[in-house]
């Protein structure tokens, strides 16, 4: 199950009303941020969540509305006697950003390991899951991530058993290992089934519409996407400054076909993002408007 968060919907600036965008995701143990504008601490309290066990923090982009808060965010994790490494993930030039915002965090009490994106994609893995980066089109190197969980096929007895298999390896087999014993190996092809749907959430914003997102976001279980404008006549304004419209980000959904998408990333002289939404969802029905601290939960299906 992966336990998605919205901690703000916000662009360029936080409000009293609207935190910056940031989104946090819990799968197995681990938590993921993306981004970390100024007062994601606030909002990730108000979430009900606490920075010390964010292990992973994913950067679209270093425009302030996307970083500034990462200092205080080291900071509140050092406070909190963290000692666990935290991964960073970003484009090019994340060492001279993420070394530059910490003038003002030089010592913490745990080490800070920043990953670096190579090239158009690149894949991260962890334990039970990966982190795919794909890049968008913005006014500076941007990325999208999608958080991928797979899902290996059921365990066939009957398999094992007409195998012969001992039953001492199952489980072992079952979990992925490859197992020598009495001179024979055994795989884990051998008693599981094809593999399962698994879980997928992709997230995107700061971008023009690009076949990056359509190509990343197939199969996703949630999408998540900028609206940066609902007005009419902010269509030339996305273009210029490479944001995204709530309308072509409903087209991107309709086009996926995805189960749910989110919008998020505002523009702050959108004061009620809500009152697009008849026109929006006359594109794809299943758009949301979110708000601030939006939340669900993933879980797998019973095939």
């Amino acid at each position: 199950m992966i336990d998605v968060c919205l901690l703000g919907t916000g662009g360029m600036m936080p409000l009293t009303y609207r935190w910056l965008t940031s989104l946090l995701m819990r799968y197995n143990g681990n938590d993921v941020l993306i981004d970390c504008g100024e007062g994601t601490q606030i909002a990730l309290s108000r979430a009900g969540f606490s920075p010390n066990p964010i292990d992973i923090i994913c950067l679209t982009h270093y425009h302030a509305d996307h970083v500034s808060g990462l200092p205080g965010m080291l900071l509140a994790m050092g406070n909190a006697d963290r000692t666990e490494p935290v991964t960073i993930i970003g484009p090019k030039g994340l060492n001279r950003v993420v070394s530059s915002l910490r003038v003002i965090a030089p010592k913490l009490p745990f080490l800070v390991e920043c990953i670096e994106i190579d090239g158009e994609f690149d894949t991260f893995y962890f334990e039970g899951f990966r982190i795919e980066a794909f890049k968008v089109n913005h006014n500076v190197l941007c990325y999208g991530y999608s958080l991928v969980v797979d899902r290996q096929g059921r365990f066939d007895r009957e398999r094992a058993e007409a195998q012969g298999i001992p039953m001492k390896l199952w489980s072992r087999l079952q979990k992925g290992e490859s197992i020598e014993d009495n001179g024979t190996v055994y795989t884990p092809d051998m008693v599981l089934g094809g593999a399962r749907k698994g879980l997928k959430v992709t997230y995107s914003t700061d971008t023009r519409p690009t076949e990056s997102i359509m190509e990343n976001g197939k199969g996703a279980d949630l999408l998540i996407l900028e609206g940066m404008y609902g007005e009419a006549d902010k269509q030339k304004d996305a273009r210029e400054k490479k944001h995204m419209t709530m309308y072509e980000a409903a087209e991107i959904g309709r086009e996926l076909d995805v189960p749910e998408l989110w919008l998020t990333h505002y523009s702050p002289s959108m004061g009620h993002p809500e009152n697009f939404k008849d026109a929006v969802r006359k594109i794809f029905d299943r758009t949301v408007i979110a708000k601030d601290g939006r939340r669900t939960e993933l879980d797998f299906t019973d095939e």
